[in-house]
Order: C-alpha cells, then structure tokens, then sequence
C-alpha cells in the first residue's frame, strides 16, 4: 500500500486505485498516470487497505472494484461513507470498476453511495473522462445501466428491491439540485422533449430516435440540445442520470 504523495499541482485530479488484480491495477495506474491532469497518489489490493487509504489519504476520486477479496467495493463505499458522515470529510468521490451490470449490483452501488458505475469492458479514454465528470460532482453511468435503472421504475418495483424479502429494501435516487429544479420550473420540458428524454435514458441515438418519433435528425439534435440546457447537463448521460434521479421519466 502506497501512500499519498506530497506536491499535487492543484489542476490534477488525485486518484486512488482498489483493485485485487495486480496486472488490472498496474495497467490503469499506468494509463491514468500518463493523463495530465490525473495523478494516482495510492493504491490497496484488498478493502481493508483501501479503506484505511481512503480515510488517511482523501483523494479526488477512488476507483474501487466491486469483487474485491474481503469485502465487496459495495460494502466499502457503504462504511466509507459511514467514515464521510461522521467526520465531516465529504470532498472525495466513489467510481465503481465493475464487469457487473446486474440490477442488484447496480442499485446496490448507488444506494451505497456510489458516484458513479463504470463498466470494464468500457475504453480507458472513457475511464478518464468518467474520473474527470465525477470528479466535477457529476454522475457518470453508462446508458445501458441506465436503462436497468429506468426499467425498475417503469415495473413499479422500488429501486433496489429485486426479489420479495420479509424487509423490502429501496434505494434512494437523489432528487435533483434545488438550482436544476428551479430552472425546470422556469423552462419545463416540453411533452415532445419528455418522449426524446425517455429514449435518451434507453440509450437511443439521435438517429434511432428521429425513426421513431417520425421526425428529422435535425429535429431531435435541437431537441435535445434544448433538454440539455434545461437539465443543465453536459451531455446525455449526464442529462439521463438527472431524469431518473429527478422522476421526469419512468
């Protein structure tokens, strides 16, 4: 275990690494590293280590995998946030590095605390760009775990409650931020722009959505550049993560 390193220049974003697999961890401490403005000041093979790391070092973000050996990176992003919570220490963001895309696994992370949830498979350009966007206080979600999200609601079923259980378990989604609400209530979404949302959240690109709705490309690239502005969003992941968080679909 590795602790943090003095001299951070204040434009780098500082990161901690908790990955059981040496090979896995070497090669994302490498392609991070080699990112200007990403510096990786730590890093644990197990939970145990990755906590104590967490609670001493307080990185920007921490990249944790969800398999780790002694207890899962759900469970240590839940007593970390224990720690947070009760010491008033709250700068540091939680990415999930998961090849999990299990409703369970899913809700799980972010009723845990999770920032964001960030698929394996997924390139290493946009693991960067999912550090720098959670690190910015931005929820970064690939579209298909979006749209597990989104399904949940649209059953019915509370979010995080898979199977029937003597005590139900919910998840909390985070209503949106008292500025994004008042702006929604100045410049509510339109009927049409709710219908390109909803399909922004399954994952539907524009082209897919012009098919559908029987409008032009063109169409739906104003639509939805007017939903981003309105949802105060970057781009579209981040504008799906704030219609479910906020209830707009579903």
């Amino acid at each position: 275990m590795q602790s943090a390193k003095a001299g951070i220049a204040m434009s780098e974003i500082s990161i901690i690494l908790i990955e059981d697999h040496d090979l896995t961890r070497m090669g994302l401490r490498a392609a991070l590293q080699s990112h200007s403005a990403l510096r990786v000041i730590g890093e644990a093979a197990n939970a145990t280590q990755g906590l104590k790391l967490l609670e001493t070092a307080k990185p920007d973000v921490a990249v944790v995998d969800i398999g780790l050996p002694d207890m899962d990176g759900i469970e240590l992003t839940r007593k970390f946030r224990r720690f947070q919570a009760e010491t008033g220490q709250t700068a540091t963001k939680i990415l999930i590095l998961t090849m999990d895309h299990t409703e369970d696994a899913v809700l799980a992370a972010f009723a845990a605390g999770a920032d964001s949830y960030y698929m394996k498979e997924t390139s290493i350009n946009k693991l960067t760009e999912a550090i720098q966007a959670t690190y910015g206080g931005n929820s970064w979600i690939d579209p298909a775990i979006a749209n597990v999200v989104l399904r949940k609601m649209r059953q019915g079923i509370p979010v995080g409650d898979s199977q029937p259980s003597d005590k139900p378990k919910t998840v909390k989604i985070e209503a949106l931020a008292t500025e994004y609400e008042q702006v929604l209530e100045t410049y509510p979404l339109t009927q049409r722009e709710l219908e390109i949302l909803e399909l922004i959240v399954a994952g539907c690109s524009n082209g897919q959505i012009a098919e559908q709705l029987y409008i032009t490309v063109g169409t739906v690239k104003t639509h939805v550049r007017n939903i981003l502005n309105k949802l105060c969003a970057d781009d579209r992941t981040q504008a799906a993560v704030r219609a479910l968080r906020s209830g707009l679909v579903g």
